[in-house]
């Protein structure tokens, strides 16, 4: 299934949705990037919503100031505009030591020494739950999980239900570095945001569990609506990474592409068009609105 049903999916809002488009700078964009703003801005717009425009650079070791100028840049050649101005994770470190501390006050919140090595996988096992560590340098912070089985609703995949415990174990939510966690700042972020429609690709369906409980911790009474789209893959069927330069914007700027035609491009290699052709980005909500229904501009 690549499109939602708009008519069905307009009646999970009471008004109309926000949305977020968040590539974090730590790489340029490529076709992966233009699939997802295909969907974001598209949906949004045939649904009347809106789009925020989110860095994610709680990363920050591997963000740059030259990754984000060049992000802004192709999103503006594109013609993806965001609704109001961008919003950094970088701009509002507070908010996210607030939110820690709040959970400290409801919730078992733990430092933790482990290591990737001493994990030994994607399951955390409650190593230092109960060892009573202090927050100190090179320890990172989790969150305990308990055995709560969560739903979600997606627009494409239907009912979701996921048991985070079972996936992840106690989540990290400040890495050994001082870093936020992807977990953490994006649900942190689509809770202050108003975020009411999370559109991403397939390969994060398995966090959308853990951030519905952790939202849930941190006092969000209504989860997100979520749509996790399909993803372009390279030659080898894995998914395509920053470094992939035959699929790069700037790569394909370069080489005289059109901003429709790399749109257009895009669509195609999704399925959501039956071959490449031009594509405007005024256009992108006319993929997602059944015939006649008329079409949204960016």
């Amino acid at each position: 299934m690549l499109r939602p049903d708009l008519a069905a999916a307009s009646t999970r809002f009471a008004v109309p949705p926000v949305t977020r488009f968040a590539p974090s700078p730590t790489g340029y964009l490529h076709l992966g990037h233009v699939v997802n703003a295909i969907y974001t801005w598209g949906v949004a717009r045939a649904l009347g919503g809106r789009v925020i425009l989110r860095i994610e650079d709680h990363d920050r070791i591997r963000s740059r100031p030259a990754y984000e100028a060049a992000i802004l840049e192709d999103l503006d050649w594109l013609g993806f505009p965001a609704d109001g101005g961008v919003v950094r994770q970088s701009d509002t470190p507070e908010i996210y030591r607030e939110a820690l501390n709040g959970l400290k006050r409801t919730q078992h919140v733990f430092a933790c020494d482990c290591s990737r090595t001493d994990i030994r996988g994607e399951r955390y096992t409650g190593r230092c739950r109960d060892r009573g560590l202090s927050e100190d340098a090179g320890r990172g912070v989790r969150v305990r999980f308990g055995p709560e089985t969560v739903d979600a609703d997606d627009l494409l995949l239907g009912r979701l239900e996921q048991t985070p415990a079972e996936q992840c174990g106690d989540l990290l939510l400040r890495d050994r570095d001082g870093n936020w966690t992807y977990q953490f700042a994006v649900t942190v972020d689509d809770m202050r945001q108003g975020v009411t429609l999370v559109i991403r690709g397939a390969d994060l369906v398995a966090s959308t569990g853990r951030q519905v409980l952790l939202a849930r911790m941190l006092g969000r009474t209504s989860p997100p609506v979520f749509l996790h789209h399909p993803l372009v893959t390279g030659p080898t069927g894995v998914k395509l990474s920053k470094s992939e330069r035959d699929t790069g914007v700037r790569e394909l700027r370069a080489r005289g592409m059109a901003a429709e035609d790399v749109i257009g491009r895009a669509a195609a290699a999704v399925g959501l068009m039956d071959s490449p052709g031009p594509l405007p980005a005024s256009d992108v909500a006319s993929l997602f609105l059944a015939p006649g229904a008329g079409s949204s501009t960016l």
